[in-house]
């Protein structure tokens, strides 16, 4: 399913100049420098083709003949550009030099095998550049040492386009590319269903992925003698055919790496989520800022702003409000998580549905999350409705790199599946409320949707303080907030409360911590103004009315409660009563 997703996606993308999708034989490079020639091969300059994008230089995408680079030991030119290392015998460190001299070799050799037969002058310049070059006039160019080990392309002075541009080289290419291997019987490809020559390598290697490696990684590799059987080596044992190949790894580089990838990716612990649709839509142009939170941030002007209101709605209603978008909700849309592992690439999660299957899915997962906010809109920094995942992780870690790197996953594909919320995620929140002491928004709503989606859960979970709760683990957690608040009244000018103290005992081990807290309120309860002093009186003797023993112990369950009710009261207390309308109907 993956696979014929990506393939079916590659002639969407073809039919979009935007995307700049590599035809058959060429792929998209990243481009520091051009090596400026006169028609006669003499060399003009080096010129830096690398863009300012910000305070960093980086270079340019261009699509180019040829593959990326292979990894591996054996000398391999590209045909026509290549980096300073290939073109000019270029190295910074002093072993490797003779291998330098020998690619740069190499590169010359190739390009003056097919002079005569690709007949174009502007080749032959290039040729004649080659012969004449010598690796040791390489320090007379310290700019080559600034470009590094970017690919470089060839230019003849004067003209605004480069050398394997012209049409006649393009045309010779062309003629020479035959994607089908002459090694091998034919096999059925299990993309398409047609038999034909199987990729022996999936090819291009796959970019983009943070934590891969720089060369590019595999989605489909086999390299251990336990995955080969009946003698089918590489990747023969899942056989693609090398068209069906070539033409998803284009489509997922394009997604990935491309110069519209922003629209199709974002990134979710150590995982890299990329998601389309089966064809252009407007929903599809905004779902990674939905994802990463930045909704608000591309609103510019009232076309925006409209199309930002209706995907609020539909997550507040269901995707059925994606049609005033223009969209048709039953369109098909794909989310593919992908993770580095060296020289290929794990699947973390595969889901493909509809755009109002999604987002119904996504209302299910807010309407989960709702638990009124710490600090309501109109606040210096209110919370989120709708926070973003990777926010939500992070109340599971004291540092980002601390995120479990399988949590991601597992939390994305509950919201997608509609099931269960992963045990390890309530586990990690309550481990962060008790080593920091600090029930917020953000992991009250947390605990909540996990309550909320367990299989054996025993009624609703509140949205904010119900106190007809009689549950003892959520009454607790409530009588603490209280005994707490008291103490604060108490003792103004304190630094710490009990919560800094005894929150971690009183969650867990509630008869341990409770009869010193009770004995301890009493003291602060004395110092309280009369008036305060019997109303807190009673809302202690309310909540307590419910709890008729202390538990020895709370489960992770009943801890999760515990936070909740603590969240829901503290949340009461510090927030002041509406006043009574006094005509009510």
């Amino acid at each position: 399913m993956i696979l014929q997703s990506l393939y079916q996606l590659y002639d969407r993308l073809a039919e979009d100049p935007g995307y700049e999708i590599a035809p058959p034989g060429y792929s998209t490079q990243k481009i520091a420098f051009a090596v400026v020639l006169h028609p006669d091969g003499r060399l003009h300059e080096i010129q830096d083709l690398r863009e300012e994008k910000g305070r960093r230089r980086l270079p340019r995408q261009m699509l180019l003949p040829g593959q990326a680079k292979p990894s591996g030991s054996g000398l391999n030119p590209c045909f026509l550009w290549d980096n300073a290392f290939y073109i000019f015998g270029f190295t910074d460190g002093e072993g490797k030099r003779e291998r330098a001299i020998k690619a740069c070799q190499a590169f010359r050799d190739r390009h003056l095998a097919l002079e005569n037969d690709i007949d174009d002058p502007a080749f032959s310049a290039v040729c004649r550049f080659l012969e004449s070059w010598e690796t040791a006039e390489v320090n007379a160019h310290p700019e080559l040492a600034e470009i590094g080990t970017g690919f470089g392309v060839f230019q003849i002075i004067g003209e605004t386009g480069y050398v394997h541009e012209r049409p006649k080289i393009r045309d010779w290419w062309a003629a020479h590319q035959d994607l089908s291997s002459k090694d091998g019987s034919p096999m059925m490809c299990l993309v398409t269903g047609e038999r034909g020559t199987v990729a022996r390598t999936h090819d291009p290697k796959l970019k983009g992925v943070p934590g891969a490696q720089s060369s590019g990684a595999a989605l489909v590799s086999f390299n251990c003698d336990a995955f080969t059987s009946y003698g089918k080596d590489q990747s023969l044992n899942s056989p693609v055919s090398e068209q069906a190949a070539f033409r998803y790894c284009t489509a997922l580089n394009a997604i990935l790496s491309g110069p519209r990838s922003d629209k199709h990716r974002f990134s979710l612990g150590d995982a890299t989520v990329v998601f389309w649709t089966d064809k252009p839509t407007t929903t599809e142009g905004w779902l990674a800022d939905l994802f990463g939170g930045d909704l608000g941030e591309r609103v510019q002007d009232e076309g925006a702003l409209e199309q930002a209101h209706i995907l609020l709605e539909a997550l507040r209603k269901g995707g059925g409000e994606l049609r005033l978008l223009g969209d048709d909700p039953d369109t098909s849309v794909h989310l593919l998580g992908l993770a580095p592992n060296a020289a290929r690439l794990a699947v973390r999660f595969w889901y493909t549905g509809t755009l109002r299957a999604l987002f119904d899915r996504l209302k299910a997962h807010h309407d989960a999350l709702r638990v009124v906010r710490q600090f309501e809109v109109g606040s210096k920094r209110p919370d989120l409705e709708f926070p973003p995942l990777w926010m939500l992780l992070r109340e599971t870690a004291r540092e980002s790199k601390d995120i479990p790197p399988l949590l991601g996953g597992a939390l994305l594909r509950a919201i997608l599946s509609g099931g269960p919320y992963p045990e390890a995620l309530a586990a990690a929140v309550i481990r962060r409320i008790r080593a920091d002491h600090t029930v917020n928004y953000l992991r009250a709503a947390i605990l909540k949707a996990w309550l909320m989606r367990k299989p054996n859960r025993q009624g609703e979970i509140p949205v904010s303080l119900d106190t007809q709760r009689t549950d003892p683990a959520y009454r607790l957690g409530r009588l603490f907030a209280v005994l707490e608040k008291t103490q604060q009244d108490a003792q103004r000018d304190i630094n710490s409360t009990i919560r800094d103290r005894f929150y971690s005992a009183a969650s867990a081990t509630p008869a341990v911590a409770f009869p010193r807290l009770l004995r301890t309120y009493q003291h602060h309860l004395a110092k309280l103004p009369v008036g305060q002093k019997i109303t807190r009186e009673k809302l202690v003797q309310e909540v307590m009315d419910g709890i008729d023993a202390m538990p020895s112990h709370l489960r992770l369950q009943d801890q999760a409660q515990f936070a909740i009710g603590y969240y829901h009261q503290r949340k009461a207390l510090f927030t002041k009563a509406e006043p009574e309308t006094q005509n009510q109907e």
